[in-house]
C-alpha cells in the first residue's frame, strides 16, 4: 500500500460514504424507457413498490415518484445540495416559487439554509426511445453560522462550467469538469455566497474526471488538513499512486501530494470530493442537518408549523411540458433560458 493512500472504501449500496465537509453522495444511473403523455414510463409501473421503488427493476427506478420518476416535494434544512445531471433532465420546483429544468451536464447548487421544500423529478421527455438519466447529488454541510441563512439556488449551466481536456505523454486523453474548486490555474464558477465553498481557505473541490484506457493523469496537490476522496464509478479500475483499485471503490488519499491515476483496460471515470473539514458537531435526522439534537427538534417543530412556506405548485411531483427547454426561474421572477 502506498503511504499516500489512507483508506480504500467499498462503495456498495448507496449513499456513498463521504468525509467532512460532505455529508454523502449518490450516483443515479437509470436507463428509463420511452415516456408517456405524463412524462412517466410508457410501459407502466405494474409490480413496482410505488413510493419506495429503489429496486432497479429493468435497470431503472421510480424512487418516490408515483407517475414520474423522482423525488416529490420534501424539506431540507441546514445544508446544501449539489446536483450534477450528466444525462437526462431534472425538473426542480420549490416553496419559494422557483422552478426550472436542467440537464445535459448542468449543475444545480441549492443552499437549503433555514428551510425549503423542493421536488426533483426526472421527466421522460423522449416518447420514442430511451431516456437515460445519470446524475450525482452531493450533500455539503453548512457551518453553524450559515445554517439559518435564507434559502438560495443557482444554476451552473453546462456551457459555462470549465472543462479541461488534455493528453498524456502517450497521447491518451483526459478530461476534468471543474464544478467547484480551482484545478491548477482554471477557476470554477462562483459558488453560492454562504456555501462552505465560498470560505477563503475551504480548499473545497468537486471535479468529474475521466481518463482514457491505459491513460495517465496526475492530480495536483491540495492543502494539508484537507479531506480528499476519489470515487471510481465507471471503468475497469485504475492504479492510484501505483496501487491497483477496482471499480466502484472510494480512495481516500493524502491531500498535500500529487496523485497519479493510471486507467486500466477501459476508460475510467471518477468523482473527486475534497475540502477542509468544518469540524463542528453534526446531528442529522432525515433531511435536516444541524449541530445539536435540540436544533433538530426545533427544525421539525418549525416544519410542522410553517411547512417552510408551503407548496405553491399543483402537484407534489410537478413537471414541465415535454417541449420545454432548459431554464431556471428564480424566486425574484428572474428567468434564465438555455437551449
Amino acid at each position: 500500500m502506498s503511504d499516500n493512500i489512507l483508506a480504500i472504501i467499498p462503495l456498495g449500496k448507496q449513499p456513498w460514504q463521504t468525509l467532512d465537509p460532505f455529508l454523502f453522495s449518490v450516483h443515479h444511473l437509470d436507463h428509463y424507457p420511452a415516456g408517456n403523455e405524463q412524462l412517466g414510463p410508457a410501459p407502466g409501473t405494474a409490480g413496482r413498490p410505488i413510493g419506495q421503488d429503489f429496486g432497479g427493476i429493468d435497470g431503472w427506478n421510480m424512487y418516490h415518484g408515483q407517475t414520474v420518476p423522482g423525488f416529490p416535494h420534501h424539506p431540507h434544512k441546514g445544508f446544501e445540495t449539489i446536483t450534477v445531471v450528466e444525462r437526462g433532465f431534472a425538473d426542480h420546483t420549490d416553496s419559494l416559487g422557483a422552478t426550472g429544468r436542467f440537464g445535459k451536464g448542468d449543475v444545480q447548487w441549492m443552499t437549503a439554509g433555514k428551510g425549503v421544500n423542493h421536488s426533483e423529478m426526472f421527466p421522460l421527455v423522449n416518447p420514442e426511445g430511451e431516456n437515460t438519466l445519470e446524475l450525482f447529488q452531493i450533500w455539503l454541510n453548512l457551518p453553524r453560522k450559515s445554517k439559518l441563512v435564507e434559502p438560495n439556488y443557482q444554476m451552473l449551466w453546462a456551457e459555462d462550467i470549465p472543462v479541461i481536456e488534455g493528453k498524456d505523454e502517450d497521447g491518451k486523453t483526459h478530461r476534468i469538469k471543474v464544478v467547484a474548486g480551482a484545478y491548477k490555474n482554471v477557476n470554477p464558477l462562483t459558488p453560492p455566497p454562504h456555501s462552505w465553498a465560498s470560505e477563503k481557505d475551504s480548499d473545497l473541490a468537486v471535479w468529474l474526471v475521466s481518463v482514457a484506457a491505459s491513460g495517465q493523469l496526475t492530480l495536483p496537490a491540495a492543502k494539508p488538513g484537507t479531506n480528499r476522496v476519489l470515487y471510481l464509478y465507471k471503468g475497469a479500475g485504475a492504479a492510484v499512486d501505483g496501487v491497483d483499485v477496482e471499480n466502484y471503490k472510494g480512495v481516500q488519499v493524502r491531500p498535500d501530494v500529487e496523485i497519479t491515476l493510471t486507467a486500466g483496460s477501459e476508460a475510467v471515470e471518477l468523482l473527486v470530493l475534497q475540502g477542509r473539514p468544518i469540524g463542528e458537531p453534526v446531528v442529522q435526522h432525515g433531511p435536516f442537518v444541524m449541530n445539536t439534537q435540540e436544533e433538530i427538534s426545533l427544525a421539525f417543530a418549525e416544519y410542522r408549523k410553517t411547512q417552510f412556506g408551503g407548496w405553491p405548485w399543483p402537484s407534489s411531483e410537478f413537471v414541465h411540458p415535454r417541449e420545454r427547454g432548459r431554464f431556471a426561474k428564480y424566486p425574484d421572477g428572474t428567468v434564465e433560458e438555455r437551449e
